[in-house]
């Protein structure tokens, strides 16, 4: 009996470790896959003017990223700055001063909005979002604008990325013990300190890794984004100028005008450089993660 259940673990041990091998080689098989399809542009041209031109004119064998890459970083920059603030806030409130009555009404309405299609939010932004901007926000800066711009696709992705924002921060505060906060109030410190500098200081590694995650999230995120962003391969230098981030590049243009030369690598060049970008992120995020928990 004691040997059969030995084997049992040993055998659920090697079974587990080869499902973590299959995920791991998952990955790196994309990796692989996308590095192979991407080759006849990389040996035609130097990744560095690939990466730092920024003509984009298939027809003519330019292939030039800089404005992509340029588009995804403000789409996800503005979406951050709008998020971030109003996430970290609404979840102070409802972990710390909200009813149960009222959280048992608003987080079940946030996983709804996280389950609500992506291409809703695209309608949403061109029916709502875009006209605002057009008509009210440009013009009081004295600005004219279609309203399709970087500005358009970071209001609509940070609304986007509000429901796992708040869902992971609710649940890190609520993992705050009760004794540190009985203390600072007991110091004569008001709820907004106590809040301030003793529960946001003791959840910052769990409200950092809600900020990675809707980063990421924010990074591959592509129907919405495209269809407010105005697609226009060039290098925003303003909140209202048109943008082309590298996920609606892909989206747009994959499987059309593939009989141009090198126009599906360029392509895959895209896409490999959009997983970089994230499994780079992710790493380097992990890193700073580790030393903020043992800090704490």
């Amino acid at each position: 009996m004691m040997s059969w259940r030995l084997l049992k673990d040993f055998l659920f041990k090697k079974s587990a470790a080869v499902f973590l091998a299959v995920s791991l080689s998952v990955v790196l098989l994309i990796f692989v896959g996308l590095g192979y399809k991407s080759l006849p542009l990389l040996q035609s041209e130097s990744i560095i003017n690939i990466l730092t031109q920024s003509v984009w004119s298939p027809l003519k064998g330019n292939f030039g990223f800089l404005p992509f890459i340029m588009g995804t970083i403000w789409v996800t920059f503005i979406a951050l700055i709008i998020a971030v603030p109003l996430c970290l806030l609404a979840s102070a409130y409802l972990a710390e001063y909200a009813s149960d009555r009222l959280k048992n009404f608003v987080l079940p309405l946030v996983n709804v909005l996280a389950a609500i299609p992506p291409v809703l939010f695209g309608v949403w932004g061109i029916l709502f979002v875009v006209p605002i901007l057009s008509d009210y926000i440009g013009p009081a800066f004295g600005i004219t604008s279609s309203g399709y711009s970087v500005f358009a696709g970071g209001i609509v992705l940070a609304v986007m990325i509000f429901p796992i924002m708040i869902s992971i921060m609710v649940e890190v505060l609520k993992t705050i013990p009760e004794e540190l906060k009985a203390a600072s109030l007991s110091l004569g410190a008001t709820k907004w300190e106590t809040i301030k500098k003793v529960v946001f200081v003791k959840a910052k590694p769990g409200i950092f890794a809600a900020v990675v995650l809707a980063i990421s999230r924010a990074f591959g995120e592509t129907i919405a984004v495209l269809m407010v962003c105005g697609n226009i391969p060039q290098i925003p230098k303003g909140l209202f100028d048109a943008g082309y981030p590298l996920p609606a590049l892909i989206a747009n243009n994959f499987g059309e005008m593939m009989s141009i030369p090198l126009y599906d690598s360029a392509l895959m060049f895209a896409a490999l450089l959009l997983f970089v970008i994230i499994f780079g992120f992710n790493f380097l995020s992990r890193v700073i993660l580790n030393r903020l928990e043992e800090k704490a």
